[in-house]
């Protein structure tokens, strides 16, 4: 038995600017950490005394006998890419819901990556992996998705990750003191809108517009530099929801299908209460939000903001692990 454990990532800034049809044109950049809460794929050998080789365990199970008819589509990429000829056990499980804006399918993608390379007594590399599961969602799969999660999910902690025009991603760790970036631990919340969704959908939707969009995609790379002068200064860190806000206003001005009434009901609540700012995590639609506040308020945005779940989080620098090898 192999087990990965793969953790989810919150983006602060230059969410837009990380996928290849915008930075291979203007570059890009995003601000990022990992917290947690993991993705945890297991893997063993399934001996061979059923009538199927392949059983997939997600949110539903799939018993097959072939890798092509596997329902799970990045199950079905990666299983053809490792070439593997024994049968396969994989299950999949996660401390939050899918398809809510934390990174889940490429922490899923990275995670079994690394579990299927331990299975075959490969030890490979952060930098492998995050290159690897970019190149499985974005040209085997052809999903619309950036290129930020990958790194994330791979690597952990708090980085500063570069989009270069020329098709390189470089992460570089943000170099901060300990208590800094305790202290904005301290201020954020983190909260479920209640409803999920497919991010693809909604970065079709703004793939689209962007060159319509360009200048807000230019502000919110801008926002990045800003945050880390920042978080490096000794400045008072509320300016940190402030440009959170900024961000939110350009953000949801994408596209039309970022955000609704109910979204922005929940968001103008968490400001009356006492948010100075926050967004919706990934591509938007639903999801998570993540709110900035003074810990002071805290009580009271969870009270007007009762009946949505809260989750408690720290920041965490671990990256994918593998956590059982026992083959």
């Amino acid at each position: 038995m192999i087990i990965s454990r793969t953790p989810f990532r919150m983006s602060f800034f230059g969410g837009g600017t990380d996928y290849p049809d915008w930075y291979r044109k203007h570059g890009g950049a995003v601000l990022s950490t990992t917290f947690d809460k993991y993705t945890y794929v297991s893997c063993r050998q399934l001996p061979p005394f059923f009538d199927f080789k392949y059983r997939i365990a997600y949110s539903k199970l799939e018993n097959t006998k072939t890798i092509d008819e596997i329902e799970h589509p990045a199950v079905r990429a990666v299983l053809r890419e490792t070439e593997l000829e024994c049968g396969l056990e994989v299950h999949c499980d996660a401390d939050l819901p899918a398809r809510s804006g934390l990174g889940s399918s490429s922490s899923f993608v990275v995670g079994l990556l690394n579990t299927l390379a331990a299975f075959q007594g490969r030890r490979v590399t952060k930098q492998w992996l995050a290159d690897e599961a970019i190149r499985i969602e974005q040209d085997v799969l052809g999903e619309a998705v950036g290129s930020q999660d990958q790194f994330a999910a791979a690597l952990g902690g708090f980085n500063l990750i570069q989009f270069g025009r020329d098709g390189t991603v470089r992460a570089e760790p943000v170099i901060v003191p300990a208590a800094r970036k305790e202290e904005l631990n301290r201020h954020l919340i983190l909260v479920f809108t209640g409803f999920s969704r497919f991010s693809s959908h909604i970065a079709e939707a703004q793939l689209e517009s962007m060159k319509e969009k360009s200048p807000s995609l230019h502000r919110m790379r801008s926002m990045v530099d800003e945050a880390l002068d920042l978080l490096e200064s000794n400045r008072d860190i509320r300016g940190f929801g402030e440009l959170l806000h900024e961000g939110w206003v350009h953000k949801r001005g994408l596209t039309n299908k970022i955000s609704n009434e109910s979204i922005d009901a929940v968001y103008e609540r968490a400001r009356r209460a006492g948010a100075i700012g926050g967004k919706l995590m990934g591509a938007g639609g639903g999801g998570f939000m993540m709110l900035f506040a003074s810990p002071d308020k805290h009580g009271d945005i969870r009270d007007a903001l009762d009946g949505l779940v809260h989750v408690p989080f720290k920041f965490e620098t671990s990256g994918s692990q593998i956590v059982h090898y026992a083959p």
